[in-house]
């Protein structure tokens, strides 16, 4: 923190809301951190000498004349290879009982990549997870979301996907977790052996939710030096932006602020664009990709957070129960990665376009067929192969428990076509249908 002789103290408070206290002070900026009656707080607003602070832990029991010291700086992270395997709280502070970082210190939250110095991604980043890589690759310097129901298994899938990604660093921003959340994390990781290049910045139930705020911000701090500073592959994982989108829905309140749409604040779009476009590919390699979680309700993805998250995203993923295979999947008529076209072919095998198409139209088919059958109508042999064709597909290739390379996918692949189809009805061109069609 600042040096103490430039730390400015007063004792005579103006106003006190919910979640914030005002007070005549100079010299103080926006965003600046403050300790008001023992309890750290920060600047969100200054009008001439009038200052606002918002309190993290609320503002009960604070009295009129509490003592108000400006800390002379923003929240900071110290940054440097020492971050890598460790834990740490919204602050910065290390919570796995290990030593405080040593390193260069960042403000957080500070604006993202100049457009000049961006470059179009055109790296694959594979997740092992068929339903991402075979349908909705993912290249590095892509925003992309997880849209899931608040039972979906969303933090496994996070979790899998952290440990299979092949790149420099993963750094994991956890809001509103549980506790049986962050100890499924620090497991997961430590039982892997794969703490030496994944960074966490987490904040529980048990904290408070504007705590939640900083957590994206420290996240990106982080990756923006392992990317920028070090030219490393940096993949962020957030979860959950539903909870982090509450968080700043109780401030706005607090502060009687008029919510918009669905009780968010009306300045939600450009809260979830400041993160979101953090997601970069440099030109010497160094790239920061963004795969957050966002909650819904009962899959209503109009909601105000998904709503807006849509705009801004490159795609999402999507998460269903599968009835037929009776698994968690990645579904592949609601999900879409907008970024895929750029590598698949181009950095993966030949024939990945063509067998993905004819992959996810076999089973619109056999969705179409369940509809006949429901519908009380006879079904054809070729329904009944599609139906049979979609079981397999579900639980061999879709389901998030299944973990294998590209090419072993698309091998799967052509192996469901083989079983049930003959080659013409793939629709796949001819020269792929000779080079990799099953030999009986």
């Amino acid at each position: 923190m600042a040096n103490k002789a430039y730390q400015k103290t007063y004792t005579q408070l103006e106003a006190i809301t919910k979640a914030t206290v005002s007070l005549r002070a100079q010299g103080v900026s926006n965003d600046e951190l403050a300790v008001v009656d023992g309890r750290l707080a920060q600047v969100v607003k200054t009008k001439g000498d009038l200052v606002t602070l918002q309190i993290f832990s609320g503002t009960e029991g604070i009295p009129t004349d509490a003592a108000v010291t400006f800390l002379g700086e923003p929240p900071v992270l110290k940054v440097s290879e020492g971050l890598s395997g460790r834990f740490f709280d919204a602050y910065g502070h290390p919570i796995d009982g290990g030593p405080e970082v040593e390193g260069e210190v960042r403000q957080i939250g500070g604006p993202s990549v100049n457009p000049y110095k961006r470059r179009q991604p055109s790296e694959i980043i594979p997740t092992g997870i068929a339903g991402i890589d075979l349908n909705n690759t993912l290249v590095s310097g892509q925003k992309i979301p997880f849209f899931a129901d608040a039972d979906q298994p969303y933090n496994n899938v996070m979790a899998q996907v952290a440990l299979r990604a092949d790149v420099d660093k993963i750094i994991l921003g956890g809001m509103g977790l549980s506790n049986d959340d962050y100890l499924y994390f620090k497991h997961e990781f430590e039982s892997a052996g794969a703490l030496d290049k994944i960074i966490s910045f987490v904040n529980t139930t048990e904290q408070p939710p504007v705590e939640r705020l900083l957590i994206p911000d420290m996240a990106l701090t982080a990756a923006e030096y392992f990317a920028v500073d070090r030219n490393e592959k940096v993949l962020v994982l957030l979860t959950d932006m539903t909870l982090y989108a509450d968080a700043l829905s109780i401030v706005s309140n607090r502060m009687d602020q008029i919510p918009s749409k669905d009780s968010m604040p009306g300045s939600l779009y450009s809260d979830l664009a400041k993160i979101y476009e953090k997601a970069v590919q440099l030109p010497d390699g160094g790239s920061i990709t963004i795969i957050a979680v966002t909650t819904i309700n009962d899959g209503d993805i109009t909601h105000a957070i998904p709503d807006n998250t849509g705009y801004i995203t490159e795609g999402q993923l999507y998460l269903r129960n599968d009835p037929d295979s009776g698994k968690v999947i990645i579904d592949p008529f609601r999900s879409l990665s907008r970024l895929k076209q750029l590598v698949q072919g181009k950095k993966t095998r030949e024939d990945h376009s063509q067998v993905m198409n004819a992959s996810v139209r076999l089973y619109s088919d056999a969705q179409n067929a369940k509809t006949k059958l429901e519908n009380g109508f006879d079904l054809s042999d070729y329904d009944l192969r599609c139906l049979d064709y979609a079981k397999d597909y579900a639980s061999e290739i879709l389901a998030i428990d299944v973990n294998i390379d590209l090419n072993g996918m698309l091998d799967t692949a052509w192996k469901l076509f083989a079983k049930y189809f003959t080659p013409a009805e793939t629709g796949i061109k001819q020269k792929f249908i000779d080079t990799y069609w099953p030999a009986k």
